[in-house]
């Protein structure tokens, strides 16, 4: 189980070498009843779908994949092998604002999987891949801009005190370069490009806030672009949603995580 929940890199490529089949049998009881007592999957835990492509291959095709930018997009994992549309919006956006945002070759998981099971040496190895790649753009003073709050947590906060003496440097001036990308966003609302167009306007918004980003002490970004955007403001919640990574998908964590997270389902 260790094995397959801290490489989904691995899993996305399964996945797709089945052709589809890995989605529809995540469906199947009997599947299922497989999966939990050779891994240790819950049965009853709903599973996200794998994309058919990735995220990474839309856009080598659209151009994106450069050597150079005003910052970089650290996709994730997720985005990657689950839904790449998240990696094109945010592509659209970053458009609209006429921010040039480069897209990299070969990014990784962050590591998170690894490390919340204790195994520092895969986060290790997970950490120097994405610091080979993305230290170039970080050199010419490039803005690594994180789809999601884990890896952005991880990459601000975790890495310079877990890599290998030898990362050290580099995984500081990562982490100094590292934002969430709607914070960075938000750092343009006072210049002449930041498009604040609002096409359409929700009569209410609820705002769930997660773990990882308030751990990260940045505000809540995201929310006050709508709010700015839109007029409309959020209603937050603020409180977990007890999935914790992989947590919420094991036997024994399944049925605590719907416990742990029941005050934010209320809240939304």
């Amino acid at each position: 189980r260790h094995k397959v929940l801290a490489d989904p890199d691995f899993a996305g490529k399964a996945a797709r070498a089945s052709f589809g089949m890995a989605n529809a049998m995540n469906k199947v009881k009997v599947h299922r009843w497989f999966m939990e007592k050779v891994l240790g999957v819950h049965r009853d835990k709903l599973l996200p779908d794998f994309a058919g492509t990735t995220f990474e291959k839309w856009a080598a095709q659209d151009g994106r994949i450069k050597d150079r930018g005003e910052a970089v997009l650290f996709q994730t994992c997720y985005v990657q092998n689950n839904e790449p549309h998240i990696g094109r919006d945010a592509c659209a956006v970053m458009d609209a604002n006429q921010v040039d945002m480069a897209c990299a070759k070969g990014l990784g998981c962050c590591g998170m999987p690894a490390w919340e099971k204790g195994d520092l040496e895969t986060l290790r190895e997970r950490a120097r891949h994405n610091l080979d790649l993305l230290m170039p753009y970080v050199e010419q003073g490039a803005k690594v801009l994180a789809l999601n709050p884990t890896c952005s947590m991880v990459m601000r906060m975790e890495y310079p005190d877990l890599v290998d003496e030898a990362d050290r440097e580099r995984a500081e001036k990562l982490a100094a370069a590292t934002m969430e990308i709607s914070e960075f966003l938000w750092g343009l609302r006072k210049e002449d490009r930041f498009n604040a167009i609002a096409k359409s306007k929700p009569e209410k918004v609820a705002y769930h806030a997660p773990c990882h980003l308030r751990a990260q002490a940045k505000g809540f970004k995201g929310r006050d672009l709508i709010k700015k955007i839109t007029g409309v403001k959020p209603q937050s919640t603020i409180e977990c949603c007890g999935h914790d990574g992989t947590y919420a998908m094991t036997v024994e964590g399944f049925e605590p995580s719907q416990k742990y997270g029941r005050k934010a389902f209320a809240g939304m």
